[in-house]
């Protein structure tokens, strides 16, 4: 089985470049399920419902998100009315949606966890209690964690803390993409982070004029969504369908 994850989507040219090409990258590589994180889809900063259902229309089986899952207003209802969009399973308890979800695809059970880190990030609960509540009861053939966070330490850490105990801990966040994709001593797929599927001649997503202007002179400043091309970046885990185990890791950017 192979499972593709696309990173953090930004806007409209992030949604352009997956309608462009998830059909091919899922008949080239054999995809059988598809994550995506769309915390950023809507005009780069959280996701409205009529996004929710483009990323659901181009065969996206779960979507998780990241400290700005809330940033549109209606996230707070509709989400309560669907079980594959994510929030990250560490923020407050009396948020609505789930922080992880588990499927049956091609008789195999699949769950999906979306976390949150802490270091320069807002506060939410420690993510390793609230992960391990979430392992006591999962017997899941195959785990895959989104951990949305800033800090690469962090990341690693959590990554080789449950190295075996997971089939990926997968980054997000940063909206750049890095080159360490590995299998871990005990078998758990790592990456730092996955990247952004969004503009590229963009800072993190958004115009770099304007980026440059608030770093030249401090002041406060609107970021806007570049409008630029598009450049989707993912990862493609290939599993053992005997045994379950992750066979590779490889990275994708395409435009």
């Amino acid at each position: 089985m192979n499972i593709l994850f696309i990173g953090d989507v930004f806007s409209l040219p992030g949604r352009e470049v997956i309608e462009k090409n998830i059909d091919s990258i899922i008949k080239s590589y054999d995809i059988s399920f598809v994550i995506a994180n769309g915390e950023n889809i809507s005009h780069g900063k959280g996701i409205n419902k009529k996004h929710y259902e483009f990323l659901k229309n181009n065969k996206v089986n779960v979507i998780t998100s990241g400290n700005h899952i809330f940033k549109q207003k209606e996230t707070l209802e509709y989400i309560k009315t669907t079980n594959d969009l994510l929030r990250p399973a560490n923020m407050h308890s009396d948020l609505p949606g789930l922080g992880t979800i588990k499927l049956s695809i091609n008789n195999k059970s699949i769950r999906v966890t979306n976390l949150m880190g802490r270091v320069f990030m807002d506060l939410v609960d420690n993510p390793y209690v609230v992960f391990e509540k979430i392992l006591e009861n999962d017997d899941s053939d195959i785990h895959i964690v989104d951990f949305h966070a800033e800090a690469s330490a962090e990341k690693a850490a959590f990554a080789y803390n449950y190295d075996g105990k997971i089939s990926a801990l997968l980054g997000t966040h940063t909206h750049v993409q890095t080159a360490d994709e590995q299998i871990l001593p005990l078998g758990t797929a790592f990456i730092t982070d996955v990247g952004m599927t969004g503009p590229i001649n963009s800072i993190i997503g958004v115009n770099p004029s304007e980026v440059i202007n608030k770093e030249k002179t401090g002041l406060p400043t609107k970021f806007i969504p570049s409008t630029n091309d598009g450049k989707l970046c993912g990862v493609v885990l290939s599993f053992d369908d005997i045994t379950n185990k992750v066979l590779r890791i490889k990275r994708l950017q395409v435009t």
